[in-house]
Order: structure tokens, then sequence, then C-alpha cells
């Protein structure tokens, strides 16, 4: 036999064993599925933050990227949405403990039967932003126009709060519900809406595209941005202290922001937000509070609203 062929043999012999000595499917099978509830396990314990790419969730990202979580102390994980109503989903039905969302969405939950707690007070604001080409400047001219927003939220209270001021019947203004806060962006750039309720960063994105502002909710002293959590997880005794973990990193990274600026972490902005150098030297400055307690007069607001709705 030539010394190649007997190479191959050889070979061949020993891949066999090696493959003998391998694995068997069933035990890779109850290897992945031993993996896979380890890893449900922990995430089961993990305290579960529901995020969107809007700019009330800058310091819960700079504070996870930058390790101002105390990871000795808690695990704290960050779950990602495009809109408020899939995250509160998520908060109603358990599968996260706290999110970013308005008081309107919160007391909504509430009166639905959800055990809601506020964390905290945020800086998220709203404009009625306008098509350029649709060339709505005043809120009069809403008559008969496409608004987006979302329902039972801070965007259509806002929605409403527009339109009576301008003296508009309900049936006059169309409003549609578009909860994917990129796709709403979108919808306007792309000429597929009249006019929309946004919330930044996507509203400096429209002002870069010279889209005008008919209605600022700062300017109506309305602060409907919050932190809220599932007042029933929040029974817990370790859950309690996932949640002061949460709230010092928090704090923290406010501090930081206030103090380095925004395009301080450019990083951060395009990572989570996929925000380009113009939009993040374009946004806005802006003052990130510590957790502090809800405005009982803006939840009265909410409440208002909601009865009547």
């Amino acid at each position: 036999m030539k010394r190649t062929t007997v190479h191959a043999v050889l070979l061949l012999i020993a891949l066999a064993v090696a493959a003998g000595c391998g694995p068997s499917y069933e035990e890779v099978k109850k290897q992945t599925a031993a993996e896979q509830k380890r890893l449900d396990k922990e995430d089961s314990a993990a305290l579960k933050i529901g995020v969107t790419p809007t700019l009330d969730c800058l310091p819960i990202y700079v504070a996870k990227e930058c390790g101002l979580f105390d990871s000795t102390k808690a695990d704290i994980r960050l779950k990602a949405f495009t809109s408020n109503i899939d995250c509160d989903d998520a908060l109603r039905k358990g599968r996260i403990e706290g999110c970013a969302t308005d008081i309107v969405r919160g007391q909504y939950m509430k009166h639905k039967g959800t055990d809601i707690d506020y964390v905290a007070a945020t800086n998220a604001y709203w404009q009625l932003i306008s098509n350029r080409t649709a060339r709505i400047r005043r809120l009069s001219q809403l008559n008969d126009k496409m608004v987006a927003m979302t329902r039972y939220s801070a965007t259509a209270l806002l929605a409403d709060y527009a339109t009576d001021s301008a003296k508009l019947k309900s049936e006059e203004v169309f409003k549609i519900q578009i909860n994917d806060v990129d796709l709403r962006l979108r919808m306007l750039l792309g000429n597929e809406m009249d006019a929309m309720l946004l919330t930044e960063p996507q509203a400096t994105t429209a002002r870069l595209y010279k889209n005008p502002v008919l209605m600022d909710s700062r300017d109506k002293d309305m602060r409907f941005g919050v932190i809220a959590f599932n007042g029933k997880a929040m029974d817990d005794e370790q859950r309690r202290k996932q949640l002061d973990v949460f709230v010092k990193g928090y704090d923290s990274a406010c501090d930081s922001i206030n103090k380095n600026g925004l395009k301080h972490y450019a990083d951060v902005l395009k990572k989570y937000y996929k925000l380009d150098d113009r939009t993040i030297n374009a946004l806005p400055k802006m003052k990130f509070n510590h957790a502090e307690a809800l405005r009982q007069k803006d939840i009265d607001t909410a409440d208002k609203w909601l009865k009547n709705n």
C-alpha cells in the first residue's frame, strides 16, 4: 500500500474516532436546552427596562454604556422598543419591570387595572410639526388634515389640545395612529402625513428639513414624560434593591450629561438612535433632572383628558 494511501486511511480512522468520541445529537440538544434555561433564569432575575429611541431615555443608555449601574449589586438589562404602546404592553404583561413612557399612558394603564409606580419625571417634550409641503403655518389650517399620534398618550392629548385651541371640531381633523416613532418621522419626510407630534431627537430631524413647528408642549407648561415601574413587581424586596441601583445610576448619568453635553455622547447617540453628525450637532441643549416626583397638575391633566376619552 502506498504511503499516501496509508496516511489517508489513518486520517479517516482518526476522524471516525473523534466523531465517535464527540457528543451525540441528543446530548447537544440537552446541553442547548440547559443553557437556554440558565439564560432565561438570569433574564427573569434581572431588572429589565424598556427603552425607545427618544432622548428621555438617554440617561438610561448612558448609565448602561458607561457602567454607572452597579453590576455587583444588580443586573440591569435594557429592552428596546420603537413604540411606547409595545413598551407599555410589555410592562403590563410583566415582561419588563420598568420603562420610559408618558403620564397619559401611565394613567391609562392604571385605569385599566395595572399597578403603576412612577419613579421619575423626565424632560420629554413634544412638538406639533407640520409637513412643509402642506404649507400649514397655523393650527387653524389643520382643518381636513391628517395628524399622526398614538391613542391614549401624551401625543393624543396634545393633538386634541391643539385642535381645541384652534376651535376646530374633532371630526374636522383626521388623527391617525402611528405608534412607531421612527416610522412617524419617515412618513413626515416622505410627505405621507400632514402633521404629527414628535419628541426629540425626531423633532430635530424634522426641523432640519424645514418642517414648521406649530406648537410646543413646553410653552403650555405640560410635563408628561415619566419613568414608570410595574408596582406589583416592586413589591419584591430584591426588586426594590435593584430599583435603588437603577435610580443611583440614572442620577449619575443625568449629572454626566449635564456636565459634558449631548455631543460628548455622540457614540451613544449613534449606537442607539442611529443619528448622524448633522442631527447630533443640531440637538437643542437639554437639562436632565434626577429622579424626582411628578407634578400633581400633570397627573390631573392626564386624568381629566382620559375621563373624556
